[in-house]
C-alpha cells in the first residue's frame, strides 16, 4: 500500500472538491491512490468530466434559447419601429 503525504492529500481533496466531486468520490479516489490503481482513477475523472460536460451542454442550450428569444424580439421590434 502506498503512503500519501498530508500535503498531497490536501491538494487532491482541494482539487477534486473544486471540480465538484462529492466527499464519497474524493475518498474513493484517495483509496485508489493508496492502492496504486491509477487506471481506475483516470476512469473516475473521465466519468466526472463527462457528467460535467453534459450539464454544461444542457445549460448552453438554455442560454441559446434565451439568445434566440432576444433575437426574435429585436427582429420584431425592428419591423414595428421601421428599423429604429
Amino acid at each position: 500500500m502506498k503512503v500519501i503525504k498530508e500535503e498531497d492529500i490536501f491538494r487532491i481533496k482541494r482539487n477534486l472538491s473544486d471540480a465538484g466531486c462529492t466527499a464519497q468520490t474524493i475518498e474513493r479516489f484517495l483509496e485508489l491512490e493508496q492502492s496504486g490503481l491509477r487506471k481506475e482513477q483516470y476512469r473516475m475523472l473521465v466519468r466526472h468530466k463527462l457528467a460535467l460536460l453534459e450539464k454544461l451542454h444542457k445549460e448552453q442550450y438554455k442560454i441559446d434559447c434565451l439568445d434566440h428569444m432576444v433575437y426574435s424580439m429585436k427582429k420584431e421590434d425592428k419591423k414595428i419601429n421601421g428599423g429604429l
